[in-house]
């Protein structure tokens, strides 16, 4: 039988989320649960190669956890020798785009945003925690503490996304992402940081939905509309969160 070092590779990433980042966890879910009961919204983008989409609308997941993504498109065509033509003043698309779309969005202080980068290095989501915490929206932050210290910034500000976050949760990938020793290769293979991320980002969803009913106020939750029952508990739920909040 044939033994899986991805497996080894995995279990080592629990055992470092168990044993190091509870802490982080707890105060990322108090982060949450406040922000709902307090009339905020919870909203979930990209926190490394998809993963976020395990969140949203799931069974047994937050009715309240929305997703946040934009897209930004402009048509003006020139001839090729007017291409690079310089603009009368500084501009980069990619961070104007997303302190516009945060300031275009239903964001509003006294939320909060998950987002992440497994390096931490990049652009988009160093941005987008920058012009969240300017509005006075909280950070949940995801990403790998070993990778991001060997790394330098692509922001202009020189920061990295741990720097610019309010909670970070180091989900414990390693240098490259790779886990796994291969044979053939000089570099490690398989990585692990959606497998990461998606753990840490349910064990924060299980200590909130714990701490709001322990306080008396239960948040919505979904059942799987495959279930006997499902689609009517669904719709139940989706009604008691679009009448609360949460």
């Amino acid at each position: 039988m044939n033994k899986f070092r991805y497996l080894d590779a995995v279990r080592g990433i629990i055992e470092h989320l168990e044993k190091t980042q509870t802490e982080a966890v707890e105060k990322a879910a108090e982060i949450v649960a406040s922000a709902l009961t307090g009339g905020g919204a919870v909203f979930c983008a990209s926190v490394g190669h998809g993963t976020d989409g395990d969140f949203l609308n799931r069974a047994g997941g937050l009715a309240a956890v929305q997703g946040f993504n934009f897209s930004f498109n402009v048509n003006s065509p020139v001839a090729e020798d007017l291409k690079d033509r310089p603009r009368p003043e500084p501009f980069e698309q990619d961070l104007e785009t997303v302190r516009f779309a945060v300031r275009a969005s239903n964001l509003r202080a006294g939320d909060v945003m998950l987002t992440g980068s497994v390096s931490g290095k990049n652009r988009g989501p160093i941005e987008l925690a920058m012009a969240c915490r300017d509005m006075g929206v909280k950070v949940i932050a995801f990403t790998s503490m070993t990778y991001t210290k060997q790394v330098e910034s692509l922001h202009p500000s020189g920061k990295l996304l741990y720097e610019v976050a309010d909670v970070v949760i180091d989900h414990g990938a390693p240098y490259g992402d790779g886990a796994v020793d291969m044979p053939g290769f000089d570099f490690k293979l398989l990585p692990v940081s959606g497998v990461a991320a998606d753990i840490a980002g349910w064990m924060i969803w299980e200590r909130v939905i714990e701490k709001m009913t322990e306080a008396g106020d239960p948040p919505s939750v979904y059942m799987s509309v495959n279930r006997d029952g499902g689609w009517e508990y669904y719709e139940k739920s989706k009604a008691e969160y679009n009448r609360r909040g949460y």
